[in-house]
């Protein structure tokens, strides 16, 4: 299993760079050609709903990538640091909340309609959206 870690500065202009990495090191990982947009697609929505909750929070610790190559599947993780009401508990009711969870579920499922396998998690400390995609077995040396 091969990992490749990415962290950049929670500013937009970092995310084309992450969708670049995530592409490249997915169509080397095995991802069918034919679904490298979405990967593309679906690391750029994540990196910027990840960037938004730093920039929205204040939060200036970098957002991390992970690019995870495993035996028959590649999967990529984004995570942040920015802390989220665990469910069950109270949350606060600011006007301005509405709209950040609009936006973000809003991200959240464009990211769904792209990546079949998602899972997403959120707590106190932070949270992570993982996506996965299955990989070609490698082609066989021609003799």
């Amino acid at each position: 299993m091969a990992t490749v870690e990415l962290r950049f500065s929670a500013l937009p202009e970092h995310v084309r760079t992450a969708r670049l990495v995530a592409a490249a090191v997915a169509r080397r990982a095995g991802v069918d050609e034919a679904v490298l947009d979405e990967v593309r697609l679906a690391v750029g929505e994540a990196c910027t709903r990840a960037v938004g909750l730093h920039q929205n929070g204040g939060i200036t610790a970098p957002v991390q990538v992970l690019l995870i190559e495993e035996e028959k599947q590649f999967s990529i993780e984004v995570g942040d640091e920015a802390p989220r009401s665990v469910p069950g508990e109270g949350a606060s009711g600011a006007a301005g909340d509405d709209v950040e969870t609009e936006e973000d579920e809003m991200g959240l499922a464009v990211i769904s309609g792209l990546v079949d396998d998602v899972e997403v998690s959120a707590g106190e400390h932070g949270g992570s959206i993982r996506m996965t995609w299955p990989t070609a077995p490698p082609l066989a040396p021609l003799p």
